[in-house]
């Protein structure tokens, strides 16, 4: 007979404190046949036992502590730009093929962010991901290409629950319980936390994909840029200010230690493995391929190293840094001055130009957790594993 670990605790106190045979159906007298005092406890405790059979108490002695029990999974929203980049779909599917987490909701952010949601409706179902409700962030405008819009039109169109209510009762409910991975422009994060300052900061943590340290961009032929402005800190410098000198912890993934490819060898053993986001991410990637004519046709995981770290911290182990974020989207280390940054005309992505001497010092500081190192051998083997391997225990 099992009992639950809630009840088995109190069950053990009990049958440890009364005698052995009254747990064994002695009758009463005899148990109590010994001095006058504390004998009506021992008889409350024996009338209690009118109700606990015996093999219960030997379930209870018997049962797993709490040590030994399974941990928890952690709870996990997802704030996504799902659609233009691949690497969000890839984020998603990992942490949906690991146990070691629950995700109980997924936003959208930046741009059309109900399409973005009718995507996310589209990937979920075909999958076979039940459970999970999608919410809208807010829409900004933005001439970005979407670049897996057919995908998210495939199926018909409904209006999703506004994303930061929604992300403010979640946190509101499960406080430091509760992990954000922003792996997106950071509208919907700045705006819960400007509207309702006191519920977010009962938040765990933020894990937010975004930031240049010590380099930007990695070119095709492999060299590393001076740093930038990384997309999505770019798209809301102030929000991204805002999220980041909140005071909530944060952990943040930088493009020093995001650009891991997902090479062809790679996709062909996720593309054609029998598990549920084969077909999805074959398809997604289908549509974004066409649009790779400006960057690699191999996939770059920003997103899903930072979702990585999740599972295993040590994939991108962290160190304390105080950053400023630049009017013009530069994540700097507190001593450096800012530098301006453009679009670049070809792939819209930011580049550095020449230095501003305009010092950010009157800025606020975040004192936040960053990688700068990642383990890209050790990420892609958990990824493969994932999206390749038999379906999850939860």
């Amino acid at each position: 007979m099992m009992l639950p670990h809630r009840y088995g605790f109190v069950a053990r106190i009990i049958c440890l404190l009364v005698p052995p045979a009254a747990r064994s159906g002695v009758p009463t007298s005899t148990v109590f046949s010994g001095p006058r005092i504390g004998r009506l406890p021992w008889m409350v405790l024996s009338l209690l036992l009118l109700f606990l059979p015996s093999r219960l108490c030997l379930a209870a002695l018997h049962a797993p502590s709490s040590s030994t029990l399974e941990p928890h999974a952690q709870l996990v929203w997802i704030d996504t730009d799902i659609g233009d980049d691949l690497d969000d779909a890839f984020a998603i599917a990992l942490l949906l093929r690991s146990p070691e987490v629950r995700v109980i909701g997924i936003s959208t952010t930046f741009g059309d962010t109900e399409l973005r949601a009718r995507l996310l409706d589209h990937l979920l179902a075909a999958s076979g991901v039940r459970g999970i409700q999608v919410y809208a962030g807010l829409p900004t405008s933005t001439n970005n290409l979407f670049t897996q819009r057919a995908y998210a039109e495939a199926i018909p169109q409904r209006s999703h629950p506004d994303a930061i209510a929604a992300l403010l009762a979640a946190v509101h409910e499960h406080g430091s319980q509760l992990t954000l991975l922003a792996i997106g422009p950071l509208f919907n994060v700045a705006a819960a936390i400007d509207r309702d300052p006191e519920t977010m900061h009962r938040l765990g943590r933020i894990v937010l994909m975004g930031g240049s340290i010590r380099h930007g961009y990695t070119t095709l032929d492999g060299h590393l840029t001076p740093p930038t402005a990384e997309w999505n800190i770019l798209q809301d410098p102030p929000g991204a200010q805002t999220v980041l000198t909140s005071g909530i912890p944060v952990d943040l993934y930088p493009l020093d230690s995001t650009q891991i490819p997902l090479r062809i060898s790679g996709r062909k053993r996720i593309f054609t493995a029998s598990t549920p986001f084969a077909t999805p991410l074959r398809e997604l990637y289908a549509e974004w391929l066409p649009h790779s004519w400006n960057h690699s046709p191999n996939p770059t995981l920003f997103d899903a190293v930072a979702a990585s770290s999740l599972l295993d911290p040590m994939l991108c182990p962290t160190q304390t840094m105080a950053l400023r974020v630049t009017p013009e989207g530069m994540t700097l280390p507190a001593t450096l001055a800012s530098r301006r940054i453009s679009p670049s005309p070809l792939s819209g992505s930011p580049h550095t130009t020449s230095p501003s001497p305009v010092s950010p010092i009157n800025l606020p500081v975040a004192h936040i957790q960053v990688c700068l190192q990642s383990r890209p051998q050790a990420f892609l083997s958990l990824l493969e594993h994932r999206l390749t391997g038999p379906s999850p225990t939860y």
